[in-house]
């Protein structure tokens, strides 16, 4: 079997990551196999759907590495053929007009409710004869188009990660509406349920690989399947992602899209190994750090487990910051260049071995890349002002007077390197008579303005050839002389 799948945002919102989770999955599947991977858009929600959604969609698909081979394919540009697969099946007797009005339906639920019965589509007009279809539209009344579910069908299909899986017709809720409202015999705007498997089978995709809430429409899709006359696509639902309280992770439980983990410093490659992950484990004596090409490579569905995911913040942590702390760093600086831009710090292109040295300060110490904007902060801003727990460092006793022997030596050093700056520390130690952690946390508290962050002296030659760190050790000496 040639292997064709495809994932199919609705966009309505930004990329998920349920939805990028499945897209990834889907991605394994067909490049483990050879196969195709479509990119379908299922914009028939005219109401919520949004341009902006579907770029936002098409640029995290790209962001995260997944890319496809045929689409994007927008449901509302085959409208005529929706049309006419609907038509056929009106003309096979499938398909019928239901004329009920929703009051009408309002009031058979409620009576479903009162006798304690799941509420479901009594069939009803199933049976309307033209006079009454007739006398219905003389009323004014627009019909929905609905599709025949027998109670007593039986529908099962071997699940690829879940095995059998059967369900009853009675238990779908009664015959499907598959098309809205509409004047007499015209075709209203065609519907999830319908449109999803008419693209499926022009599509000829041959695996539907996709979350377990969709379990649920997986029978009446066969049903339309076999309507259809197509010949069934293979099915897998994957666990859903749930969040620290075992429940589907929603937007409720704040960041849940694409481009939101991507604006926090995450990296493409940390996320796809970790989405793999949720939900998929890999085989023995492969390590939990790889990439998706690598991934592809050992995917398989007899290893995609059955529960849910718990999405855990500090496996993804540690995982984007293995990725960082390998990453070499003129492609780390490049990272971080966006993040400095975007929180305004003022940046030269022409010293890129500044910038590359500030990269390699602060990479052992990075999660994600937006943590680069407050660890150099004191690398860009002229005034950094001091924390308290720096100020009161900085009155100790004799720290001023370390502070004068460091400034005095610094003014006479033409260069500072790494070769002399202990010399200039030592000056401050000679000049106040105490023990160089003094001297050290002085100057973490002087040029930085606080008392925690990356290796002091490579932080200090950073400020010296941008010539800040004079002016800080003056502004220093003042607060410990009191000033």
């Amino acid at each position: 079997m040639s292997v064709r799948v495809r994932i199919a945002p609705s966009p309505t919102g930004k990329l998920h990551i349920g939805t990028a989770r499945t897209a990834i999955f889907n991605w394994l599947f067909a490049r483990h196999n050879n196969g195709t991977f479509v990119l379908r858009i299922e914009d028939t929600d005219l109401e919520r759907s949004r341009p902006e959604h579907t770029q936002n969609i098409m640029e995290g698909l790209s962001w995260l590495g997944l890319t496809w081979d045929e689409g994007p394919f927008c449901q509302t540009q085959r409208m005529e053929l929706y049309h006419q697969k609907i038509q056929d099946l009106l003309d096979k007797g499938l398909v019928y007009r239901a004329y009920d009005t929703p009051e009408e339906l309002d009031a058979m639920r409620e009576a479903q409710k009162a006798r304690n019965e799941a509420p479901r589509y009594d069939n009803r007009h199933r049976h309307l004869t033209p006079e009454q279809c007739a006398a219905f539209e003389a009323e004014g009344r627009k019909p929905v188009l609905r599709f025949k579910i027998e109670d007593d069908r039986e529908i099962s299909w071997n699940d690829l990660v879940r095995g059998t899986v059967t369900w009853k017709g009675r238990d779908l809720g009664g015959d499907m509406v598959i098309a809205r409202a509409a004047e007499g015999s015209n075709i209203g705007q065609p519907l999830y349920n319908f449109v999803v498997v008419v693209d499926d089978v022009d599509m000829q995709i041959s695996h539907i690989i996709r979350g377990e809430d969709h379990i649920g429409n997986t029978p009446k899709q066969i049903l339309l399947y076999e309507a259809l006359g197509a010949t069934l696509p293979l099915f897998g639902h994957t666990p859903l992602i749930l969040n620290t309280a075992g429940a589907k992770l929603s937007k409720r439980d704040g960041v849940t899209s694409i481009s939101d983990f991507q604006q926090m410093g995450y990296t493409a490659e940390a996320i796809a190994n970790y989405m793999t992950l949720l939900g998929w484990s890999p085989p023995e004596g492969m390590a939990e750090i790889f990439s998706i090409e690598e991934a592809a490579a050992n995917f398989g569905f007899e290893r995609v487990n059955k529960a849910g995911a718990k999405f855990d913040w500090d496996k993804l942590n540690w995982l984007n910051s293995q990725y960082l702390h390998k990453m070499p760093i003129d492609q780390l600086t490049d990272r971080l260049v966006p993040y400095w831009q975007a929180a305004d710090y003022a940046l030269d292109p022409q010293d890129r071995s500044w910038l590359e040295q500030l990269t390699a300060l602060l990479a052992p110490s990075l999660v994600r890349l937006e943590d680069a904007v407050a660890m150099s902060k004191y690398l860009f801003i002229a005034d950094v002002g001091f924390t308290e727990e720096a100020a009161t460092q900085l009155r100790q006793d004799n720290v001023a007077t370390a502070l004068k022997g460091i400034i005095a030596a610094l003014e006479a050093t033409p260069s500072l390197t790494e070769g002399n700056v202990q010399e200039v520390i030592q000056a401050g130690v000679k000049a106040a008579s105490v023990k160089k952690g003094v001297v050290m946390r002085s100057l973490r508290a002087a040029l930085t303005g606080d008392m925690h962050g990356p290796d002091l002296v490579q932080s200090w030659l950073l400020l010296n050839q941008h010539q800040m760190d004079l002016p800080r050790l003056k502004q220093a000496l003042a607060l410990s002389m009191g000033s």
